[in-house]
């Protein structure tokens, strides 16, 4: 086997290795070769070429949360490491422990005009749980440094002594990154510089990390919970809000007890990835119609919870975040291991665990007060959804059509990823089959890296991954489909309404120029090319008989990957999906 004639480089592949970290996602460069030789001669590593580095960002997170393992991103200097900063930021706040390394010029060579030289250091230090800044190594390339920047050498006793300082700041640094990374669930930054030359090889590895690895094992907290459990036990009203939540998060017994509370409303969605015929999935059908009442403020003080209980990750309903901010619930509690989003703005205790744990020690001391609560939300359930059949009965070929007909057909079993914008709003509105399994980029809720996300998750699932996008979403990202990775499984579902859909919802909608220009950005663009250009079967369908020929087939096996476009009337998508919330009301 080869090694990088770099310590630093060998250091950094040493504790990857140790700390078990085997899935690399390397964007092509110069500065970052010592690390590439490293990790690619290295058969325990499996390496990817991504390279697109805003796409690689993506990638790697789909592919980490998959496996619910950490992943490692490798750059080059320079504006390269900027690109990773949409899919960092969304790592951050969706807890994914993305590793991000990043090759750079010396100290000495930042601000004087060298090229592909930026300010690296801590870039990203509003959204990342530990930057490492690693040092230069002096035993590499000693003469030319001594030529440039004699400064480092000004306070050592030779260039031995020194290679040994640095090989100690840079162990202890590499611990703490990737510990915090595995510990955390949160993305860092290793920042490694290197001066040329940059491709020479030794047959043997020449350091001896000090790894340190971190304790595996869930941290045990202590908790009373009997002053909770009085006030939850005396309480008629209690809502549970699961935000976005991986598969099998919660065991279902846990789920089956609450569920037959009848003092309790479980309010889930599309990402919460739980099922039981108590739930209500489809928030704002049960918000929507209270907001047009002439009762609203009697029927909104009914649902007002005394208790709020939440875990999961973010929400995507803008109604159930205005409604439990203005009618607050007196207890609001979080169940997590890392943080409590005040999102509400009446938080009142962070039970600093997960929601197994709660519940297995919470529901032996809970119980259930008589009340009618569940029993009459459950009606007015039952009467939306008798009249959501009723609506999409009748209507035309549109957004909201689509959707319906989509969810139905896909296959058990699938794992399914969301792009944001419409298409996860428009999915709150359905129910999900048990079976699959949903995915959103919900920190950021950002339009940018769906499909490159989606083909990252697809890599170690056994299940096939539909991707279902908007237009907007799908060609922001396009460059997510130039790699080799993507399977034949691999099935994109595009519905494309010529524009930004969402900005048709939204107030202050305009019928104007400027407005469809700066706005909605309307377009006449199609994904024939692409589909054409990466190897997709392409199929196209424009209204209700060309869509039930091409889903007909659709999830059929096939030597390659699928692409159904899925066009859809402009002008008539809001006023469908707007009509929608009248008529169940």
């Amino acid at each position: 086997m080869k090694y990088s004639s770099i310590p630093s480089a060998q250091t950094v592949v040493h504790h990857c290795k140790a700390n078990n970290i085997k899935n690399i996602v390397i964007s092509p460069g110069s500065r970052n070769a010592p690390l590439t030789i490293g990790f690619t001669k290295d058969s325990f590593f499996r390496c990817f070429s991504i390279v697109d580095e805003r796409c690689a960002g993506f990638f790697a997170l789909g592919m980490s949360q998959n496996i619910q393992e950490p992943v490692i991103l490798v750059c080059t200097s320079g504006s390269a490491l900027l690109n990773y900063y949409p899919a960092i930021a969304e790592a951050f706040y969706s807890d994914i422990p993305l590793v991000v390394i990043s090759a750079d010029r010396p100290n000495h060579k930042i601000d004087i005009g060298d090229g592909q030289t930026i300010r690296q250091e801590n870039v990203f230090q509003n959204h990342i749980g530990y930057s490492a800044n690693l040092k230069l190594d002096i035993l590499h390339a000693t003469e030319k440094l001594k030529k440039e920047n004699n400064a480092l050498f000004s306070n050592l006793e030779n260039s031995l002594a020194g290679q040994e300082q640095v090989q100690s700041y840079n162990d202890n640094e590499l611990n703490r990154a990737l510990n915090i990374a595995i510990g955390d669930n949160s993305p860092v930054h290793i920042n490694v510089p290197f001066e040329e030359p940059l491709y020479d090889l030794v047959e043997n590895s020449t350091v001896t990390p000090l790894v340190v690895l971190r304790e595996i094992g869930k941290k045990t907290v202590e908790t009373d919970f009997k002053e909770y459990a009085q006030i939850w036990n005396s309480s008629v009203k209690k809502m549970v809000l699961v935000g976005a939540s991986p598969p099998n998060s919660m065991e279902q017994q846990f789920l089956d007890e609450l569920a037959e509370d009848t003092s309790l409303l479980i309010f889930t969605e599309t990402t919460s990835n739980l099922h039981h015929p108590n739930l209500f999935p489809s928030i704002d059908s049960i918000i929507a119609p209270i907001e047009k009442s002439s009762e609203k403020e009697k029927l909104f003080k009914e649902l007002q919870p005394d208790i709020l209980l939440t875990f999961g990750g973010l929400i995507v309903s803008k109604k159930i975040k205005a409604f439990l901010r203005r009618y607050k619930p007196k207890n609001h509690w979080h169940v997590g291991t890392k943080k409590a989003y005040n999102t509400f703005f009446s938080l009142t205790h962070h039970f600093k665990m997960d929601v197994n744990s709660f519940f297995n020690s919470f529901l032996d001391v809970a119980h259930s007060m008589d009340s009618e609560y569940l029993e009459h939300w459950l009606e007015i359930k039952k009467k939306y959804v008798a009249r959501r059949s009723e609506y999409l009965s009748k209507i035309p070929f549109s957004d909201l059509f689509v959707f319906n007909d989509l969810i139905k057909c896909i296959p058990n079993g699938y794992q399914v990823q969301l792009a944001n914008s419409s298409t996860v709003r428009y999915t709150q509105l359905f129910d999900f089959k048990s079976s699959l399994h949903v995915f959103c980029n919900r920190g950021t809720s950002g339009i940018d890296g769906s499909t490159s996300t989606a083909i990252g998750s697809s890599i170690y699932n056994e299940a096939p991954t539909l991707l279902i996008t908007g237009d907007l979403s799908f060609f922001y990202d396009s460059n997510g489909l130039w790699n080799n990775y993507i399977l034949p499984t691999f099935r994109i579902l595009l519905i494309n309404n010529e524009g930004g859909g969402i900005f048709r919802i939204l107030p202050g909608k305009e019928d104007t120029e400027e407005y469809r220009n700066y706005f909605e950005t309307s377009h006449k663009l199609n994904a024939s090319h692409l589909a054409k250009m990466y190897g997709f079967e392409y199929i196209l369908a424009w209204d209700d008989n060309s869509l039930n020929t091409a889903l007909s087939t659709f999830y059929e096996k096939s030597s390659s990957p699928k692409l159904l476009e899925i066009k859809t009337p402009r002008l008539l998508n809001d006023k469908i999906l707007l009509s929608y919330f009248d008529f169940i009301s």
